[in-house]
């Protein structure tokens, strides 16, 4: 009856641990793909706002910082501004930073720029200095120079009572980004667009949406946008979008630019995100057949132990295979009769008996086992190893002095103290005591053995897990 106990309850314990398993696989398969999603949007986002900052967001710092400069300040409200020390300033910044400089001053009503050239900002003929001057934004982005077209970030200037002198701003030729976003989609394989607060294409991926003579191109002119239902493009909300472009699936991003007030569209592929997926998908998969082939070895170990349970019987203990006392007796003769010298080692497992009391005689067997097993790993060839008593085990140690043997014998007593216990009993530690005795003449086995164990009685009065010797006096 208790057995089919054992097995009733081995079963509910098995079906639980599947249950367990299946549920934990099919929450990790399907976190694994989440995360996998995520980590594609994340890598697909992290090139676009790496060049953002470098190609937008720093010439809009370096501008702003320069434009707080007090020497810039100073030339700017001067009722008579020095042209030739403007130039300069100009010409070192653009030196320095490799960037178009300008400023635009108010009390003079014009624009120096840093290739040495200056233009009148008069009304009516210079649009973006009047637009922009009476609008709130002290940074503004746009695109200008149509001659060889630029982008500009303009910032106002103010002296230190408030009063407002002008602007200063910093120029990119949209040559440069044009090179910068190709080597970007052939690295990263997507497109993006800048677009302002009015929908206008303000910088993209795609040379030919870029503005010409001031004729900008709108969202609502690209067949994709047109496509998208009304509530979408009424709520001007496109991040997670999927659409086609020329016949491949698109994945919009949405980075938002505050600082102008535009939103920058990233256009990413679909097939090279579904191909990123993909492999977090069989990474999963892998990871469930390790997990599953853990849980085999899990079960097997369980039938195991159970089966070991069931018919001790029939497992074979490694210190059952041991000599004992009589086939020792035999295996001592033919030893001293080829030997001139012998040592012998008396091993006592320390407080045995009550190892078998608190943990069991299964534990007791383990124990044994383990002990035998390292013994024998230090041995050499020609030793032996036998059983001398439940607890105790005998080393014959052929053409082996008495300091060698004792040598041995520490570097066992050490081993055994450090082994790890067996897997069940966590709490349990080891020790063992040890008597070593030695002739260098023919004797009988008692009598070699009968000064070993004087010595291993000592090794316990003292304290255990130590070594004594006793030699033969001749």
């Amino acid at each position: 009856m208790n057995a089919f106990r054992t097995l009733h309850r081995s079963i509910l314990l098995l079906f639980a641990v599947v249950v367990i398993a299946i549920v934990t696989l099919v929450h990790f398969s399907i976190s694994k793909i989440v995360a996998e999603q995520s980590r594609a949007q994340q890598q697909s986002l992290s090139p676009a706002v790496s060049l953002i900052v470098s190609q937008i967001l720093k010439p809009l710092h370096v501008s702003e910082a320069l434009g707080k400069s007090r020497e810039l300040v100073q030339l700017m409200e001067h009722q008579d501004i020095n042209e030739t020390e403007v130039f300069a300033a100009l010409e070192r910044l653009e030196q320095e930073f490799g960037l178009t400089f300008f400023i635009a001053s108010d009390q003079a009503r014009m624009q120096y720029n840093s290739d040495g050239t200056k233009l009148a900002l008069v009304e009516g003929e210079v649009s973006w200095y009047f637009k922009y001057r009476d609008r709130e934004a002290d940074a503004v982005a746009d695109i200008g120079k149509w001659e060889n077209p630029h982008f500009y970030i303009d910032n106002k200037i103010y002296d230190d009572a408030g009063k407002f002198l002008g602007f200063f701003g910093v120029g990119k030729s949209l040559k440069s980004f044009v090179s910068v976003f190709d080597t970007y989609k052939r690295q990263y394989g997507y497109d993006f667009l800048f677009v302002d607060g009015n929908g206008d294409v303000m910088l993209s991926s795609d040379a030919t949406l870029n503005a010409r003579q001031s004729d900008f191109t709108n969202l609502s002119e690209l067949a994709w946008y047109a496509s998208l239902p009304d509530p979408v493009k009424a709520q001007n909300d496109l991040n997670n979008r999927l659409i086609t472009i020329d016949g491949e699936d698109y994945l919009i991003a949405e980075v938002g630019l505050p600082q102008f007030g535009w939103t920058v569209y990233l256009l990413s592929p679909l097939d090279d995100r579904q191909a990123e997926i993909s492999q977090g998908f069989i990474f999963s998969v892998v990871t469930m057949l390790v997990v599953i082939f853990a849980l085999f070895l899990l079960i097997y170990n369980l039938l195991y132990y159970f089966r070991r349970d069931m018919q001790p019987e029939l497992i074979i203990r490694n210190t059952h295979r041991l000599p004992d006392r009589n086939q020792l007796e035999q295996t001592y003769q033919d030893i001293v009769a080829e030997n001139t010298t012998l040592s012998v080692i008396l091993v006592d497992i320390d407080n045995f008996i009550q190892i078998n009391d608190q943990f069991g005689r299964n534990a007791g067997d383990d124990v044994l086992d383990k002990v035998s097993g390292f013994i024998s790993s230090h041995l050499r060839e020609n030793d032996v190893l036998g059983r001398w008593s439940s607890e105790e085990f005998i080393i014959l140690l052929p053409e082996m002095g008495p300091r060698e043997a004792q040598e041995l014998a520490q570097t066992l007593r050490h081993g055994i103290a450090i082994l790890p216990p067996p897997s069940d009993y966590p709490e349990m530690h080891l020790t063992a005591s040890f008597g070593v005795s030695f002739s260098a003449s023919k004797r009988n086995l008692n009598e070699l053995t009968a000064h070993a164990e004087d010595a291993l009685y000592q090794a316990r009065r003292d304290g255990r897990n130590l070594v004594r010797v006793q030699l033969i006096d001749d």
